[in-house]
């Protein structure tokens, strides 16, 4: 715990909230000048100033006087569709992740994860994203069908999954490459179909872009190839894409049941069937803007209601055993992190959800998630 005030810690809650230096200046009676000062630790804050902004940011006052431990530099964070996205936003989005880490930074200290799974590839063009999904796919023992559940594979290789607010619709997606790897999606996300291919999309940044900044078109573009590869195989989907009526003529309805096989968006397939030589850029073009957007399916498809969202199990689980087996409350980790209960809550909607639920609930974790003592009790 430092001794004096950290203005870093104060610009990432500020930032959390994605508040302007004027609006957190307003709420305090305080000038932007100062605020700014404050963030640049070439000023000190009074006692109940401290107070007044721990009140506004909801965290504890002991935030600002914490030290941050490891500091992830901007390489760790990888966005879906991040062009056009305002810099405010980004780095809310960085704010709320870099929070979320270090919750999972204090799980992770008295848990034993499932380990650090993801193989590393080349995905710099289109014919090597391709052999990376297949190789991942086998690495995985996935084969080449339908995957059942898109986060579960993320995380049995060692990913933490959670969803909550994202300020922006430019963001859907936010992956932060650390040891242990995380995956936050926009909470309300309407399509089942293409959070799916946002947890491919991540996966993609954890196995070919470790280290490097992205956001940009290129690699987006090789993410994208990569999601696309991973969800649906080349050898398998050749096989399975409905044949043209009449050699020129999408059969609708045989695709609509693809979807609910393979639970992509009819979008998605005809884009990967435009990859695979399938469909020539016309009849792609008309398909997509002709048929799904002139009938108002750019964003919603029709089949999506009836395809169930996945739920992240990985964090649940962890919080039931924290709670269950060594007595740490929701109460406990907000203090350790020093949040307000109000904010754990935001950036992990699961203890919410941990405490609806009577103990007898709880369920044996598909991913199996230990104690550490109990760990060392069973190895040593």
């Amino acid at each position: 715990m430092n001794t004096s005030f950290d203005g870093t810690n104060l610009r990432l809650a500020r930032s959390a909230h994605n508040l302007s230096l004027a609006d957190v200046g307003e709420a305090v009676g305080k000038s932007k000048q100062f605020i700014q000062r404050l963030e640049a630790d070439r000023d000190e804050p009074t006692d109940e100033l401290i107070e007044k902004l721990a009140h506004l940011l909801k965290v504890e006052v002991s935030f600002f006087f914490s030290s941050p431990g490891h500091i992830l530099t901007e390489e760790a964070y990888h966005f879906r569709k991040l062009i056009g996205t305002k810099t405010a936003d980004k780095q809310s989005a960085i704010a709320n992740g870099e929070l979320f880490h270090r919750v999972v930074s204090f799980i992770d200290s008295k848990l034993k994860l499932p380990k650090f799974d993801f193989p590393m590839h080349d995905i710099s063009t289109p014919d090597k994203a391709e052999r990376a999904a297949e190789r991942c796919r086998a690495h995985w023992e996935l084969g080449i069908g339908p995957i059942g559940s898109m986060i579960r594979v993320v995380e049995n290789a060692g990913a933490v999954v959670t969803t909550f607010e994202i300020s922006t619709k430019e963001i859907d997606a936010l992956s932060i490459a650390s040891p242990r790897p995380i995956v936050i999606m926009k909470r309300d996300e309407v399509s089942a179909c293409r959070a799916r291919f946002g947890h491919a999309h991540e996966i993609a940044h954890f196995v070919g872009h470790d280290g490097k900044l992205t956001g940009d078109k290129g690699s987006e573009a090789e993410a994208n190839r990569f999601a696309g590869a991973f969800l649906m195989p080349r050898s398998s989907f050749i096989k399975e894409f409905p044949q043209l009526r009449g050699g020129t003529q999408i059969n609708w309805i045989a695709l609509a049941e693809l979807k609910m096989r393979w639970r992509v968006s009819k979008a998605g397939m005809l884009y990967r069937a435009r990859q695979l030589g399938l469909l020539s850029e016309e009849q792609y073009r008309r398909a997509i803007v002709g048929n799904l957007f002139s009938k108002g399916q750019r964003h919603v498809e029709h089949e999506d209601l009836l395809i169930p969202h996945e739920k992240p199990e990985l964090l649940l689980n962890a919080l039931r055993v924290m709670k269950d087996r060594l007595a740490i409350s929701v109460d406990d980790i907000a203090r350790a992190v020093h949040l307000k209960k109000e904010m754990l809550a935001r950036i992990a909607p699961q203890v919410l959800e941990l405490e609806s639920q009577p103990i007898s609930l709880a369920s044996e974790s598909r991913s199996e998630v230990i104690s550490l003592s109990e760990y060392r009790a069973r190895n040593f």
